[in-house]
């Protein structure tokens, strides 16, 4: 009981913060240093009551919708998943769906952290996926090492994966990320490309030598 009274007390300050960071970029790293975005995190992650969470959650949205900067610093507090999980549940009251949902958009729209959004693009359904794949396609064309570890973790995989309606933003969005790398890298990470691969095999004649 004593805890639940805590979180509300820093949520109800925080949020308070919150309105203060809608309106000053300068405000808002003031929330985030003073550790506002941890306790904020902590509140969505721990909280039971959606009113709580919701207002968490918008607070959020306003500290990290400002700059890459802002929005870095409230995606290391690893509230991304969380604040989709909020937007998902099927329990979910419908403010904090809302809440939830904006949050993302202002956090997403502005974050170029790749290792924090990178879990997004498992598991956000389309409307939130085409925020996250944008910031991807924003980043890879000037980042070598970031276009690497994007094939490493499975992440390009993961873009073939996707189905986007053609002449849409998100078709355009893989569309670039795909122009970051050799034709036959893409290739290979495309849906049932092993399967072809293996068809190949079986179709290949050997040659025999004498």
């Amino acid at each position: 009981f004593k805890r639940n009274k805590k979180i509300k007390a820093v949520v109800s300050t925080q949020s308070t913060g919150g309105y203060v960071a809608a309106h000053s970029e300068n405000l808002a790293m003031a929330v985030i240093v003073s550790k506002g975005v941890v306790q904020l995190a902590i509140a969505l992650q721990e909280e039971q009551e959606d009113h709580i969470q919701a207002a968490a959650a918008w607070a959020l949205g306003q500290a990290g919708r400002h700059t890459p900067e802002h929005a870095k610093a409230v995606a290391q507090a690893n509230v991304l998943p969380t604040l989709l999980q909020c937007y998902l549940r099927a329990g979910s009251s419908e403010d904090l769906q809302t809440k939830a949902k904006k949050a993302l958009k202002n956090i997403l729209q502005k974050c170029v952290h790749l290792p924090a959004l990178e879990p997004l693009l498992h598991d956000a359904p389309p409307n939130i996926l085409k925020h996250v794949v944008a910031q991807f396609s924003k980043v890879l064309p000037h980042d070598a090492k970031a276009r690497r570890l994007f094939v490493t973790s499975g992440g390009l995989k993961k873009v073939q994966e996707i189905k986007a309606e053609p002449g849409s933003a998100l078709m355009e969005y893989i569309n670039i990320i795909n122009g970051c790398y050799p034709e036959e890298i893409v290739r290979y990470y495309s849906p049932g490309y092993s399967e072809r691969l293996l068809e190949r095999i079986d179709n290949h004649m050997p040659i025999m030598t004498n």
